[in-house]
């Protein structure tokens, strides 16, 4: 099968997003440009660590730059963009991998979300073989969103992220998980419940 590549370069919008209520969120990347959008669905735990990861990624640049590189220490405001995802949100894939580049002569992030796939293997190493032939296939393989940013989008991408997921749920202040709004059980109140 001729592989999919949803390619924005670079995107007018591209942002981490949600649909639903707190607690049944569905998590989004979007990308869009030219009257195009692209929405793929990911887990919570992928969304924040490709910002932490990109946050990281741009500081290494900004460090082995001397500060040279266009690269601002933080999210620019005038980059800021708090509009909810672009609707209709529609489901182009479920992320399983991902990946991050810095392209050093176009000075440009380069972000990377591929399909998941299922694969069968008999052993590990069999696994671990198939697993880096898919990842090495550029014609054929599972869909994948390529997005290319500059240092201030990567910047904005990375804050909005990170927001997105902290605005879940508000944490139980005696045993830090979440609370839903009719309550939960809490472990550190020997079971009885505990109101928002």
């Amino acid at each position: 099968m001729t592989r999919q590549v949803f390619l924005y370069d670079p995107p007018e919008r591209f942002v981490a997003g949600t649909v639903g209520l707190p607690g049944r969120r569905t998590f989004f990347l979007q990308a869009s440009a030219g009257g195009r959008v692209t929405s793929v669905a990911l887990e919570k735990t992928q969304v924040a660590a490709l910002a932490e990861r990109m946050d990281e990624l741009l500081d290494e640049v900004v460090r082995r730059s001397g500060g040279s590189a266009p690269v601002p220490a933080v999210a620019p405001s005038e980059n800021a963009d708090t509009a909810p995802l672009d609707a209709p949100v529609e489901e182009e894939f479920r992320v399983g991998t991902m990946a991050l580049a810095w392209d050093g002569d176009a000075e440009r992030m380069i972000v990377e979300a591929q399909a998941l796939v299922e694969l069968d293997a008999e052993t590990e190493d069999d696994l671990a073989a198939a697993e880096e032939q898919l990842l090495q296939d550029e014609e054929n393989g599972p869909p994948m969103l390529r997005v290319r940013l500059s240092g201030a989008q990567a910047r904005a991408f990375a804050k909005r992220a990170l927001d997105v997921v902290n605005a879940g749920r508000p944490p139980c202040p005696l045993c830090s998980l979440p609370l839903d709004p009719e309550g939960h059980v809490c472990p550190r109140q020997n079971g009885y419940r505990r109101g928002a």
